[in-house]
């Protein structure tokens, strides 16, 4: 029953954001995963080495802007399944750090909010204020979440986090049976 509300739901912002010049959705696959995600937007990719629990992994990333806000999907394959739990934490923490979210723990139940993706086990949402790069006041609002041994980030950043936009890209997220 929640998931027919929920697609329901979905169909509703998505008719009407259809029109919209400034949201033009689309489901995107994210090759090499079985990640599955609703863009707002074409998306761009890039992918760069980083360390994560002190071994360098391969970081890949797919983002697009639209309506004010960056749309950004991130995954990584740790090598190890016991070696999950700790690189999300990690990259939680790692995210605040990003946006100088001074002395905040991904655990704290202010930062926290409530979120599911299809097909995966355990999901964390983190919600911030914080500064960007460049020193201006940024909203993210991220999904933390893993399938076998790969680690996955699906977040939206701006001034201002558009609800319905929102909501439906995380709706639209849902990883592919095994």
């Amino acid at each position: 029953m929640l998931h027919t509300l929920r697609a329901a739901g979905l169909a509703a912002l998505l008719a009407l954001g259809a029109c919209s010049p400034t949201f033009n959705w689309r489901e995107w696959p994210v090759a090499g995963t079985p990640l599955r995600a609703l863009m707002p937007c074409k998306p761009e990719g890039a992918s760069r080495p980083v360390p994560m629990l002190g071994t360098p992994v391969e970081l890949h990333m797919q983002a697009c802007e639209t309506g004010g806000m960056r749309f950004a999907l991130a995954w990584a394959d740790v090598g190890r399944a016991d070696q999950v739990p700790a690189a999300l934490a990690a990259w939680r923490v790692a995210s605040l750090q990003t946006l100088r979210v001074a002395a905040a723990s991904p655990d704290d139940p202010g930062l926290s909010w409530a979120v599911e993706v299809k097909g995966a086990p355990q999901a964390q949402g983190v919600q911030a204020r914080g500064t960007d790069p460049q020193g201006q006041p940024v909203l993210m609002q991220a999904a933390y979440f893993a399938r076998g041994t790969q680690v996955f980030q699906a977040a939206v950043y701006g001034a201002r986090l558009d609800a319905g936009a929102r909501e439906a890209f995380f709706a639209g997220l849902g990883l592919a049976a095994p």
